[in-house]
């Protein structure tokens, strides 16, 4: 199963991956109203992509590389993936699960060169010109990836069959949850999963402790410290009754790791640095974790949860 789960993530990531390598290689800005004009990412409320994706992750692309270096995917390492990232200054992306048809969703700002637009996805027999209401993008078939281009904007969305779709969300997409605005301020990489009682169910039976954690969404901001990085969690359960609760079961697990001499280079020891470091703040139906100070491998192994998810 978990060899299925990692092809997917793989599957994912090289799809994005291939929509950076054909911005930079073609570097086609259409000069009509391709991509729509969305606000600064700064002063969004609400995310210029679809509802219904597992993950969706936020990144100023400068000042998150060094955090994007630590993940370990070839790809990124890619002369023109590292092109078109040092051009972008901010971008969204979603990750959507199986089931739903569509692989990912990208929407990135930044200045990109206008002086090398050219016709290579006209001139190109795989990439198809397609219309819809929230404007032309091209389309390829045996890619199954959509894009549409500004001079200050990009869009691309990855699908699972070969009907074509817009990458560009019409309307104004999903809104970000109740306090992500303020949670993620400062913070150069964050995200939000939906319905994440999986992986934390996962994280308690390694730990022996076979319950279920009913948490409805899961905010994550990771700020650097002077050489480091430190990550703000917030779990957001339906009441505050069951944030209490869920407290109250992060505090038992807490005790329940002290009574145990731990290999620190243990995935579970990881996981406890993570998770389990300083005891959780209830603030209404939700639960603050601050986390103690992250290595490479633990925000390696924090980013392989989620992309795992």
């Amino acid at each position: 199963m978990k060899s299925m789960i990692e092809k997917r993530r793989q599957v994912v990531v090289r799809q994005i991956l291939t929509f950076f390598f054909l911005f930079s290689l073609f570097s086609f800005l259409l000069s009509c109203k391709t991509a729509p004009t969305v606000s600064d990412p700064a002063l969004m409320t609400a995310v210029p992509l679809e509802s219904g994706a597992s993950v969706y992750i936020f990144a100023d692309a400068q000042e998150a590389a060094p955090i994007l270096e630590l993940l370990p995917i070839p790809e990124l390492k890619d002369k023109q993936t590292k092109q078109m990232l040092e051009m972008t200054d901010f971008f969204t992306a979603a990750l959507f699960p199986q089931e739903s048809g569509r692989r990912f969703q990208l929407a990135a700002w930044g200045n990109y060169p206008s002086s090398r637009a050219g016709m290579a996805f006209g001139m190109n027999k795989s990439w198809k010109k397609q219309r819809s209401q929230s404007g032309d993008y091209w389309y390829s078939a045996e890619s199954k990836l959509s894009i549409a281009l500004s001079p200050k904007q990009a869009f691309a969305a990855s699908w699972l069959h070969d009907t074509p779709g817009s990458p560009v969300t019409a309307g104004p997409g999903i809104e970000y949850p109740e306090g992500f605005g303020e949670f993620r301020r400062g913070a150069p990489l964050s995200c939000w999963l939906e319905d994440p009682g999986p992986i934390f169910d996962r994280i308690m039976e390694s730990m022996g402790v076979p319950l279920q954690f009913p948490a409805e969404r899961l905010l994550v901001s990771l700020f650097p410290l002077e050489e480091a990085y430190q990550a703000a969690l917030r779990v957001q359960f339906a009441s505050a009754a069951q944030a209490r609760g869920m407290a109250a079961v992060f505090n038992l697990a807490r005790s329940f790791l002290g009574l145990f001499e731990q290999d620190e280079a243990a995935p579970s020891s990881m996981l406890s640095a993570i998770f389990f470091t300083n005891p959780p703040v209830q603030n209404d139906r939700n639960l603050d974790i601050q986390t103690g100070v992250l290595t490479e491998k633990e925000i390696t192994l924090l980013f392989n949860m989620f992309l795992l998810y």
